[in-house]
């Protein structure tokens, strides 16, 4: 992976660390309990989903790193298995997003997501080129932006990826 490259996954989480604090310190609180445009969440709980989205970023580095380096076979089987688990996977996601903005809303939400993008930054400057480019097999069910086989880089990419898709469901102005 090239230096353009990482720098490109840096200018586009600082993009969205930007804008999720804008949308945060903007919206009021009638407009964070309207329902969001397509999902059952409101827009303060589809706001969550959005941090949730980085934070599974974080946990996906993990997985990538030590499944990457399994056999084809196995990590197809790995993700075969999660593929299996969709159903149960979709409620702990719906609920805890449900649950998440309870806890973290306007300055907590936004410092939190701060936080957590400002760690993605520091694990992506410490990653070698070999290890961005190292792939694991995913399950594709879980999310529309899950492809068959993914690396690390695209695991980086993938938090934005979500976030521009749920920043258009929000129905803030």
């Amino acid at each position: 992976m090239s230096v353009v490259d990482r720098q490109a996954i840096h200018d586009e989480m600082d993009r969205v660390v930007a804008q999720f604090r804008r949308l945060v310190r903007d919206a009021s609180a009638s407009e964070l309990s309207r329902r969001s445009d397509g999902t059952r969440w409101t827009n303060q709980e589809l706001l969550f989903h959005m941090l949730f989205g980085y934070l599974i970023v974080r946990a996906l580095l993990g997985m990538v790193r030590t499944a990457g380096r399994l056999p084809d076979a196995v990590g197809r089987t790995f993700a075969a298995t999660l593929n299996a688990g969709t159903r149960p996977f979709h409620v702990v996601n719906y609920l805890g997003s449900c649950g998440g903005a309870r806890v973290f809303h306007g300055g907590r939400l936004a410092a939190k997501f701060d936080r957590t993008v400002a760690s993605l930054h520091r694990h992506l400057d410490a990653e070698s080129d070999t290890a961005l480019e190292r792939e694991m097999h995913f399950p594709v069910r879980w999310d529309p932006y899950f492809r068959d086989v993914m690396s690390l880089a695209d695991v980086y990419r993938y938090g934005t990826r979500h976030f521009e898709h749920h920043r258009r469901q929000l129905t803030l102005p």
